[in-house]
């Protein structure tokens, strides 16, 4: 097997775990949804752990400087931020809602690029945006309100990735410094809570509350071995994988309600990912074509 084909299927089985984590948070009741963050911190750090022991990669440690990893600890709120909001979302009854936020994710990225990182946007990419905006606007009439679950997890996804990209870290020792930097915290919660559940309801829910740190650490270290073998416009493509199955969970499963106004939003987002989709591949096969043009021989 080429290690293309082994990047594309390593890819296509991270987004599809992730897209499959609206069945599993559920299972984790009675807890709540900020005790289930605390044992997903708690259980991620220890399932790393293991994975850098049986490595036995450690030496990154001692390249820690103090800006990195104060970046990383900010990063360690964020995704704080995203994960318990996902956890309520599913929980809640608001699946589709959070599938919704993982599908205009990419449109606040290219926001981000442009607000933090000074980039410019084509043309596409415009489009993009504004069809993304309207289509906020119509989500926001049909709710009554707007789709709040959806913005934070987009924005602070996004935020993530961009906070990531200053790291520079790779996935399993930056999740690992993530992790660490709230494991106390996350102890204190799960131990100290007024009505904690791991310990009155069998062995069944406690190994269900540690496997949240399995469900975590496996999908990452797949997409870490994807992202090193197949082009960023590969890795674009799949991504949108994990909210398709969420939004198929949330409909089909879960019985979510999906009244037409809100198939008009859902389609205008779907619309806007069409074209920054095509102008990442378009961009990509300009980039492929410059490189493979012959450089120009000095007489």
């Amino acid at each position: 097997m080429s290690e293309m084909r082994r990047g594309v299927l390593y890819g296509v089985a991270a987004y599809v775990l992730w897209g499959l984590f609206p069945l599993y948070w559920p299972l984790l009741k009675p807890a709540g949804s900020i005790e289930i963050l605390a044992h997903r911190m708690i259980w991620s750090l220890v399932a790393v752990g293991v994975i850098l022991a049986a490595r036995r990669h450690w030496r990154w440690i001692r390249t820690l400087k103090a800006g990195r990893l104060a970046i990383l600890a900010l990063a360690a709120v964020v995704i704080t931020v995203n994960w318990g909001t996902y956890i309520y979302a599913v929980n809640s009854g608001h699946t589709i809602e959070a599938a919704l936020g993982y599908f205009i994710n990419p449109l606040v990225s290219v926001l981000l690029g442009v607000l933090v990182l000074r980039e410019r946007l084509t043309p596409w990419q415009w489009t993009a945006v504004g069809i993304g905006a309207a289509a906020v606007v119509v989500l926001a009439i049909d709710y009554g309100r707007p789709p709040w679950i959806a913005l934070v997890l987009a924005g602070s996804f996004g935020t993530y990735g961009l906070l990531k990209k200053f790291a520079a870290t790779p996935s399993a020792e930056s999740l690992t410094v993530e992790t660490a930097v709230l494991f106390l915290p996350a102890v204190a919660y799960a131990v100290f809570q007024p009505h904690p559940t791991f310990t009155g309801h069998g062995p069944a829910h406690l190994l269900l509350l540690a496997g949240a740190g399995v469900v975590t650490a496996v999908p990452l270290m797949l997409f870490n071995s994807s992202a090193t073998r197949v082009p960023l416009t590969v890795i674009g493509m799949l991504q949108y994988l994990a909210p398709i199955l969420q939004f198929l969970i949330g409909l089909v499963v879960q019985h979510e309600a999906m009244p037409a106004s809100r198939w008009i939003g859902f389609l205008l987002v779907w619309v806007a990912l069409v074209f920054l989709s095509a102008d990442a591949v378009r961009t990509a096969r300009r980039s492929r074509r410059a490189k493979a043009q012959p450089e120009p021989v000095s007489v």
